[in-house]
């Protein structure tokens, strides 16, 4: 059992991705997409902060260097403030369902980005597979419209927030890939640096996330948000599933098996949300639903 590690914790990653989609889906919609994440933001902090008290016996990663530094932070400006709202709104307008399957675009924008800033080598198995993924998304979102003409099922302005934030992830990861390089794993336990990672790219989330709330509506809704015990709760099982462990143990499942294998288990949240979605939101299941959730998914697997 202990060689399939890497394997069994993408698998737990994908269950926890699709508890997050679908709490974030209940969450943005009662306390609002930046109220969430400021909340989500802070209490992954504050459970990092008693993970490393527990682990390095200071509530603060120590021993990281300002290159990494740097490179996190910009990752969780990437990845967090501007890819989590993109993807908090798209969960608001289309569902959490339609959000998923989107972002099984993420491999796709982090093989172009890794292409453009590290010169990794584009196969053409990897075009195969872009093309097989967006099959995928196109039969699940594009329908008969009238005069039997080819349309959108799904609202223009959440597809581009679906598009954005799947984006955001795939660039997101590269930039976190560039900054866990410059970690020196001597210093902490080598599980550790995914969370000392993640701690780092949440500070610029946090921060990020409390400009743009300010900017947009004030702090009131911050405020009223702590009497609002449901949503509140929400929060908290939003933090535990996504940013801490979800995110956590996403990047420590590549230190224990292959890029290629992690992201494809961990890709199929598209396809474990489908009963979910429909026993908690009464989303319809059509064929059209399953048949392309599972070719982007096996558009994923031929990535890599």
């Amino acid at each position: 059992m202990t060689h399939f590690i890497g394997e069994l914790i993408s698998l737990g990653v994908a269950f926890s991705w699709t508890a997050t989609a679908l709490l974030s889906e209940f969450g943005s919609k009662r306390l609002g997409n930046l109220t969430l994440n400021v909340w989500r933001m802070g209490l992954t902090l504050l459970f990092s902060m008693v993970l490393f008290v527990f682990v390095l016996g200071t509530p603060v990663p120590t021993g990281v260097s300002a290159t990494a530094c740097w490179w996190m932070l910009l990752s969780g400006l990437v990845g967090y403030a501007v890819g989590d709202y993109c993807l908090f709104q798209c969960y608001i307008i289309i569902g959490s369902r339609y959000g998923q399957l989107f972002m099984t675009l993420a491999p796709l924008a982090a093989a172009l980005t890794a292409w453009i800033t590290l010169g990794q080598q584009m196969a053409p198995m990897s075009i195969v597979a872009m093309l097989i993924t967006l099959l995928g998304i196109s039969i699940s979102v594009i329908g008969r419209g009238e005069k039997h003409t080819l349309s959108l099922k799904l609202p223009l302005r959440g597809v581009l927030f679906a598009i954005g934030a799947a984006v955001c992830q795939g660039v997101g990861l590269v930039i976190s890939k560039i900054g866990m390089d410059y970690y020196d794993a001597s210093l902490m336990p080598s599980w550790v640096v995914p969370f000392s990672a993640n701690f780092l790219r949440c500070i610029a989330g946090i921060v990020g996330f409390s400009v743009m709330l300010y900017l947009r509506e004030g702090f009131q809704p911050l405020r009223e948000s702590v009497h609002d015990s449901r949503g509140l709760l929400v929060a908290v099982a939003t933090t535990i599933f996504g940013p801490f462990v979800g995110v956590g143990f996403s990047l420590m499942a590549v230190q224990y098996t292959s890029a290629g294998v992690a992201s494809t288990l961990m890709a199929l949240t598209p396809i474990i949300i489908i009963l979910p979605s429909y026993w908690l939101f009464r989303q319809p299941i059509t064929w059209r639903t399953v048949l392309g959730a599972v070719i982007s998914v096996i558009g994923v697997s031929l990535f890599f």
